[in-house]
């Protein structure tokens, strides 16, 4: 986004990639469906932001979700509103929206360098990259800096710039993972039965708030939609307590009365999995689970069960690891740049997307702040430059 503002603004304009292709981690944001932006009113879409709204108002009120789709349908790709609120493309694939792209970029004379990986400076000021022929040094009027968090690396994302910012002073908040999954330790026969199964509906619950949506079983713990929506909180409960306890609604559509009295009847000679499934639709994972965490007592006994099954207290060990997460918490500190973007340490360096420190969920709002903080980043050069 940020190259074609400066091209719009008449500047010529190249673009060094590491990878061998660009764009990868948009393809792979792409897999299930490109979730663009969302459709929820500003402030509720900026308030998921948290901390990081006040900073990226201003970008987001000049290209928020109406314009990222305004964008999308000047690339010849429509778009529509999802039953949750979500913007998809038509067709829901991401490599139709990144061909128009392309195309209308090197209409625009940008030129695209792959298996360019950048390694800072070089003595006199010069950008340096790692080539297959070898380093290659390029001067520059501006630069824009959009070189990813530290989620996915092997997609080109590693992190690697933050100790090559450092080193000049400038403040970048450590990396955490965000949007990620959960280790919970299971039991080596419950992790082997029961890993991929996904639990839905379920309602998670934790500091205060609730949502409905899916679990996925893992083989370490559960990841999935409303975990990840949880994720940050999750995340630094554990890093401030070395736990964190995930309340499970596993029947969210009955009520605890409902729920007491299905379990409540007779047993008889059947196996506790059965009646589980017979009396209160309970079967596989879910079935498993309440045998994982749960004591014998309480097994065994209805009423304790039936509080059981509306909120099962799942202890959180960890986060999975950065390299796992969809997305980065951390990068450099908004007290770093000026409004556009320019880092005050090295004027006509502008920093955009995952480099700086914000985070938000899923449904469309990593992309849309990605695109946001690119365009503001890319108009702010332009400006530079001409004075």
């Amino acid at each position: 986004m940020a190259a074609e503002a400066l091209a719009a603004a008449g500047h010529a304009v190249a673009v060094y990639d590491s990878m061998a292709s660009p764009a990868r981690k948009f393809l792979r944001a792409g897999i299930g469906g490109l979730n663009l932006t969302h459709s929820e009113p500003f402030e509720a879409f900026l308030g998921r932001y948290g901390a990081a709204a006040g900073p990226l108002r201003p970008m987001l009120a000049a290209f928020g979700p109406e314009a990222v789709r305004t964008w999308a349908a000047g690339l010849g790709i429509d778009t529509f509103v999802g039953s949750s609120g979500r913007v998809f493309p038509v067709g829901m694939k991401a490599a139709p929206l990144l061909r128009a792209w392309l195309r209308r970029l090197d209409a625009r004379g940008v030129r695209l360098y792959p298996r360019h990986r950048w390694l800072g400076w070089d003595g006199q000021g010069r950008h340096l990259f790692a080539t297959p022929d070898g380093q290659r040094t390029v001067d520059a009027p501006a630069t824009v800096l959009a070189l990813g968090g530290a989620s996915w690396p092997r997609l080109g994302s590693d992190g690697g710039w933050r100790s090559i910012l450092e080193a000049r002073g400038i403040a970048v908040a450590p990396f955490q993972p965000a949007n990620c999954g959960f280790d919970a330790d299971w039991s080596a026969h419950f992790a082997q039965r029961h890993a991929g199964a996904a639990l839905k509906p379920v309602v998670l619950s934790f500091a205060g708030r609730s949502l409905r949506g899916e679990m996925v079983v893992t083989r370490t713990g559960i990841e999935g939609g409303a975990v990840y929506a949880l994720s940050a909180a999750l995340r630094d409960a554990i890093a401030a307590s070395h736990g964190a306890t995930l309340n499970v609604d596993l029947r969210p559509d009955w009520d605890l009365a409902r729920l007491q009295a299905a379990l409540a009847r007779p047993r008889g000679s059947r196996s506790l999995s059965t009646h589980l499934e017979r009396t209160a639709g309970l079967r596989g994972a879910a079935a498993g689970l309440l045998r994982e965490v749960l004591d014998a007592d309480t097994l065994a006994a209805p009423w304790r069960l039936a509080a059981a099954v509306k909120a099962l207290p799942l202890r959180l060990l960890r986060p999975r690891p950065l390299a796992e997460a969809i997305s980065t918490a951390g990068g450099v500190d908004f007290a770093e740049l000026d409004d556009g973007l320019m880092l005050h340490r090295l004027p006509g360096t502008f920093v955009a997307g995952e480099m700086l420190d914000w985070e938000a969920p899923t449904g469309g709002y990593l992309l849309t702040a990605s695109l946001a903080t690119g365009r503001r980043a890319g108009l702010a050069a332009a400006k530079w430059m001409s004075g």
